[in-house]
């Protein structure tokens, strides 16, 4: 049965990332991600630079989806300073990043949302909107599709499946039918159609356990599926391991499956899926200016390595771009398989690979 609260509200136990942090390390029969990274000769793993810089603008969700390890949701009050806001954007101006990735919750709901879009935009920056696609159908929001295309916004939508019944398990009764409404509304404004220059990518989680399958072919199979039952077109779609995070987490310990899951992350470590993780290109900002290597380090708290800035308003490239990146066991959720990450699987084919971080 789906969470109808965050776990915020309910004050559980795993609100706290310090207990999250527990439960994930706390299996001493597993071995640590860096001494599986050391054991393939592919430690320190180190940043390569910053080509995305993903911004967290708040926990303020319209829906509240068992599997979100961000523990969104609309009774969560965190939202992004507009002082804050603007010193991503100065960081953005002074390092020419060339992707502004912009996640929450809804991050549509942040007051200042659009403000951040355009001058994004502004700096040359390419934008992304993590969009759950039922705010598009929202009251007050009526204009937000119309808005993103002009501003050649690519929208990078959840869609758990192109099934309703597999959809609405994972993210509440209603949401497949809403979610094929929006994609509609969006394709009729050009937004995954061929030459329009208005990328929509689809994302996929697993519903349960299971690893995502191989991305190309199930890419194959969300076209087939969603152009013949409701005339559906997009641009790509992303494969997404579910991270045994917040309410995830809380999945497994519920089911008894923690354990059994992080062994399955464990024992699927792919060496070759290391060389394409998000965090060895992407700088993470939490909405209280707070920087992390990767989405999922935020939602744990684990800040970054020594030595180097440590919050969005003492932005230094250098150091940054160069820094040694903190893991611990949910990487392996990143490793596992074909790999995973906000780019999808970072092993798209079978091919060599170097494997060494930059020195």
């Amino acid at each position: 049965m789906q969470a109808t609260k965050s776990l915020n509200l309910r004050q559980h136990s795993l609100s706290e990332s310090v207990r999250q942090c527990q439960l994930l390390d706390g299996g001493k029969a597993r071995p640590s991600f860096s001494s599986v990274l050391a054991a393939a000769g592919i430690s320190p793993l180190k940043s390569s630079g910053i080509e995305v810089l993903q911004i967290n603008v708040g926990k303020v969700c319209n829906q509240t989806c068992r599997h979100c390890h961000v523990d969104a949701g609309p009774d969560r009050r965190e939202s992004m300073s507009l002082e804050t806001m603007q010193a991503c954007l100065d960081a953005v101006r002074q390092a020419k990043i060339p992707v502004v990735d912009i996640t929450g919750g809804a991050p549509e709901l942040h007051p200042h949302f659009r403000k951040l879009v355009v001058e994004s935009r502004a700096l040359g920056a390419h934008v992304i909107d993590r969009c759950n696609l039922t705010i598009l159908l929202a009251k007050g929001f009526d204009d937000l599709p119309e808005f993103l295309a002009r501003h050649q916004v690519e929208i990078v939508a959840s869609l758990p499946c192109y099934l309703a019944e597999n959809t609405d398990a994972q993210r509440g009764e209603g949401v497949f039918a809403s979610s094929i409404e929006a994609l509609s509304r969006l394709n009729d404004l050009g937004y995954g159609r061929t030459g329009t220059g208005l990328e929509l990518t689809l994302v996929y989680n697993p519903i349960g356990l299971s690893l995502p399958p191989d991305e190309s072919t199930l890419e194959q199979a969300y076209r087939r599926e969603l152009q013949a039952r409701y005339g559906i077109e997009f641009t790509r779609l992303y494969t997404i391991t579910n991270m045994p995070i917040s309410r995830f987490l809380e999945d497994l310990l519920v089911s008894g499956e923690l354990d059994a899951y992080l062994n399955s992350l464990v024992g699927a470590f792919n060496p070759t899926a290391v060389a394409g993780l998000m965090c060895r290109t992407t700088l993470s900002v939490g909405w209280d200016g707070r920087l992390h290597d990767c989405d999922f380090n935020q939602m744990l708290d684990l800040g970054l390595a020594k030595g180097v800035p440590r919050t969005i308003q003492e932005f230094n490239y250098e150091p940054l771009a160069r820094r040694e990146i903190l893991t611990a066991t949910h990487c392996f959720g990143c490793t596992a398989g074909l790999g995973s990450g906000c780019q999808g699987a970072t092993v798209k084919c079978i091919t060599e690979k170097s494997l060494q971080p930059d020195s």
